[in-house]
């Protein structure tokens, strides 16, 4: 049951967190060039964004809650079973983020989903 708990949230936290970077880093814009004046301006942009300060939340609550089930589960089984955040993230991309996916990425995002599927089966 703890395991079941601990992989939601890891997968609802890490698709949050993908899905708030990519929303963070269309409204800071892009990276002009490389020079480090340029990198500096582009940080400083990026570490007042709010959306950018929530991803980077959710992407250590997913470290920290990978690590913990770490502990206990084992990795053949975890690894495979976050996969779910990729089903998670795709939806958020079509819902919040209003991106057009194509056939291909949902037959490819509707496999992942089968295969996680399959991973819970007793």
């Amino acid at each position: 049951m703890k395991t079941t708990l601990l992989l939601t949230i890891l997968s609802l936290c890490g698709a949050l967190g993908d899905v708030c970077l990519a929303k963070g880093m269309k409204q800071v814009g892009a990276l002009p060039t490389l020079r480090p004046g340029a990198l500096l301006v582009f940080g400083s942009k990026m570490a007042r964004n709010g959306t950018i300060q929530l991803a980077l939340l959710c992407m250590i609550t997913t470290f920290l809650t990978f690590v913990v089930v770490l502990s206990w589960a084992d990795l053949s089984f975890i690894v495979p079973a976050t996969s779910l955040h990729v089903v998670l993230a795709t939806l958020g991309a079509k819902w919040l983020l209003q991106e057009h996916i194509n056939r291909l990425r949902w037959c490819g995002t509707i496999l992942i989903g089968l295969g996680v599927a399959l991973l819970a089966l007793p």
